[in-house]
């Protein structure tokens, strides 16, 4: 099965377009696990977020930095959880990558074939080239970063070209390889919602858009589901991290997680509801 399509069955099994990033921070940890070692802290904070959300998510987006801020026992970790989510969910390694293909190789197998994941992030700087080992497996999924969420992204990212800001320009060629090889998706922030509209627009029916910025970095959600559903209310990932990570610092931080995440969820369902398109 390519991966569209999977990613589109996931979504539609699930009834859910939220994606929730496991991004584990040191500093932020709830009060009753830092009396525990590191790896226990981890291993309990991990696995307590999981258990939560699990009923709410589409999918997980793991993001590599925050698991290198623990060293190997966050690497061990991140392994451990990327297997017990299993194939009923996404699993997404946020790491940005790009280099020369043959790295580009490297990062494919270890990324899929040793830690499990199924799809990455990537950005095209070096050029299209470099994501040609992807296209080897349609069933494993890139997500191309095309416009950020940060505050910094238009430094680069709208920089004018013979086909419109440099973003829509990289919005294009997506199209053009999600046609081609059925794996392909874009990155575009919830903090640019005349983006995610003009990239809807390009990417059309089904292909798929992870959409991050929503919740502490200030996206809209609302204006995020309206421009960034596909036709089928679905071919949409919107990722929430902070915001239900470490929704309470307390002893009730996996109740208070999950109901974040339900929250999220429903809101975005009823706002597909709205939109009258199906789920």
């Amino acid at each position: 099965m390519r991966f569209q399509a999977r990613v589109d069955r996931i979504l539609k099994a699930r009834n859910s377009l939220l994606c929730v990033g496991l991004d584990p921070d040191p500093a932020l940890f709830p009060t009753p696990l830092k009396r525990f070692s590191t790896r226990r802290r981890l291993t309990s904070f991990l696995g307590g977020i999981l258990a939560a959300t699990r009923p709410h998510a589409a999918a997980y987006k793991l993001q590599l930095g925050a698991y290198l801020a623990f060293g190997p026992d966050g690497i061990y970790e991140m392994e451990r959880t990327v297997r017990k989510i299993g194939p009923d969910h996404l699993r997404i390694l946020d790491l940005k990558a790009n280099d020369i293909p043959n790295t580009m190789r490297l990062v494919r197998d270890g990324a899929f074939k040793k830690f499990g994941f199924d799809a990455i992030t990537v950005t095209p700087w070096l050029g299209w080239e470099t994501l040609e080992p992807f296209h080897a497996d349609a069933g494993k999924g890139v997500f191309v970063v095309a416009h950020s969420s940060n505050e910094g992204a238009p430094d680069f990212q709208e920089i004018p070209t013979p086909r419109g800001p440099l973003w829509l320009a990289v919005v294009g060629e997506v199209a053009r390889l999600s046609a081609l090889h059925g794996n392909v998706g874009a990155v575009v922030g919830a903090t640019y919602i005349d983006a995610i509209r003009s990239a809807r627009s390009a990417l059309g029916l089904g292909v798929p858009i992870l959409v991050p910025g929503v919740g502490a970095q200030g996206g809209q959600l609302s204006a995020t589901v309206r421009e960034g559903v596909d036709g089928h209310g679905r071919g949409l990932l919107v990722s929430s991290s902070r915001g239900i990570l470490f929704a309470s610092s307390g002893k009730d931080w996996k109740k208070a997680a999950g109901a974040e995440a339900k929250r999220l969820k429903d809101q975005i369902n009823q706002l597909r509801s709205g939109l009258g398109t199906p789920a």
